[in-house]
């Protein structure tokens, strides 16, 4: 049993048919971007250490969990979105896996210590922060998507302090935006090794981006092959089928 509130409901994770989470269509639902993320970056097997930034209501732990025996943590700012990745968690009952934290990225470092993960992932807000009349309305989005808590060099910041030397951050993000990340991952001492671009389909601009980097790695970056989200059909193409649902 689970103990939903206000306008919750009981999701299933995609093609996890034993993995439920839950959602809410006026607080937070998972996005695509989330999803890729996860699918994207490198997770040890069968055991280490992987922290979770602006995990929201916990899709990517849960999702690093069925392809890796480490242990997981999520750090989420909103009590209300923790709260929801707390119970989502007591549900697939994965607590001896992962843990949630309530607070700030920016404490994390001198919170849980550096150096200690083996990789770190984030889907962190896109947008710098607009006038607070030109918000969003729902703070809970306007948190999730506009830079008021963090900024990108916040996120990079915490990710490079928490990684071990030679461990994994990865991250999602807008193309437009690369250029600072890969300028404020070399400031922290991340070597961009892959990158990524999801193109909503063939002929159109990239609209997202992935990008991982090794703590004190060596200069040597690929670029992975471009991934198309729908056909000519407006269907999801096969590759993202295949992330999607395996």
């Amino acid at each position: 049993m689970v103990n939903l509130k206000h306008d919750e409901r009981l999701d299933y994770l995609l093609g996890e048919e034993r993995l439920r989470i839950i959602q809410s269509p006026t607080v937070f639902s998972f996005s695509l971007d989330a999803v890729l993320l996860a699918k994207f970056t490198y997770v040890p097997i069968q055991k280490g250490n992987i922290i979770d930034l602006c995990t929201g209501n916990g899709v990517i732990p849960f999702l690093l969990s069925t392809r890796s025996k480490a242990s997981i943590t999520g750090v989420e700012i909103q009590e209300r979105l923790y709260d929801m990745a707390t119970r989502s968690n007591e549900y697939n009952e994965l607590q001896k896996q992962i843990s949630f934290i309530l607070g700030d990225l920016k404490e994390m470092p001198a919170t849980l210590g550096t150096g200690k993960y083996d990789v770190v992932t984030c889907n962190p807000p896109y947008f710098p922060t607009p006038q607070k009349e030109e918000r969003n309305k729902n703070e809970h989005y306007a948190i999730a998507r506009h830079e008021i808590l963090c900024n990108l060099e916040d996120v990079i910041k915490a990710s490079s302090a928490l990684v071990k030397q030679g461990g994994k951050v990865a991250l999602v993000h807008r193309p437009g935006r690369l250029l600072d990340i890969i300028t404020l991952m070399r400031e922290y001492r991340l070597e961009p090794k892959r990158i990524q671009f999801v193109y909503p389909k063939e002929g159109k601009e990239a609209n997202t981006l992935l990008v991982e980097g090794i703590k004190d790695g060596k200069p040597d970056l690929k670029i992975l092959p471009p991934l198309f989200v729908y056909n000519e059909k407006n269907e999801y193409t096969k590759e993202l089928n295949k992330i999607l649902y395996g």
